[in-house]
């Protein structure tokens, strides 16, 4: 059972995520924060020296284990490299209840918002992308090994391809505020992985 503390500190990052992922890291105060979870500020600092960690704790605690779930899990099942990436994506864009169009990509926004000038920030979203990145290309490696994938596929350019792809799309969706434009970019991306065979 968590305790009363861990259960605050948990309940400070879900509520502030919920806040940022709307408003965004920047907008969002810590006043904000504090009248969305009915904490003190005493409470507040006694979880985190400041807003940066609580940011930092966001990523690494929040969004890693629902991005391991939701973009490296799927990687990893057997079958056809093709159709799993295909249908990772597929279920990111148009099934995914967590990530919203209206919002975009919350490691996408954190990382347009605080990468630049925040090393913690930029270590922790690097973490992140990195382990989806290497998921993608274990998923390409495997169906080359099986036959599935031409020899002279690039298994890292298939992955920057992909990552690119979602990290643009995310944004035109967000701009459009309608999930329309992920169908046109899952058709081309269908085409594309076809080409990988």
């Amino acid at each position: 059972m968590m305790k009363k503390a861990e259960a605050t500190r948990l309940s400070i990052l879900q509520k502030a995520f919920g806040l940022i992922y709307v408003r965004g890291y920047q907008t969002t105060s810590i006043d904000d924060i504090l009248a969305t979870t009915n904490v003190t500020k005493g409470a507040f600092y006694y979880h985190f020296k400041n807003k940066d960690e609580m940011g930092v704790a966001i990523i690494r605690e929040l969004l890693v284990p629902t991005f391991e779930a939701t973009f490296i899990r799927p990687l990893q099942s057997d079958g056809d490299p093709v159709r799993i990436v295909y249908n990772m994506m597929e279920d990111i864009l148009m099934a995914n209840e967590f990530l919203k169009v209206e919002h975009g990509c919350p490691a996408a926004n954190f990382t347009l918002e605080m990468a630049p000038w925040h090393v913690d920030f930029t270590k922790a979203l690097n973490d992140l992308s990195t382990k989806w990145k290497n998921g993608i290309i274990q998923c390409i490696a495997n169906g080359k090994k099986r036959g599935e994938i031409k020899e002279d596929v690039s298994e890292e350019e298939v992955a920057v391809f992909v990552m690119s792809g979602y990290w643009g799309i995310r944004n035109m969706g967000k701009l459009a505020n309608s999930k329309s434009v992920y169908r046109a970019y899952l058709q081309q991306l269908k085409l594309y992985l076809e080409t990988l065979k």
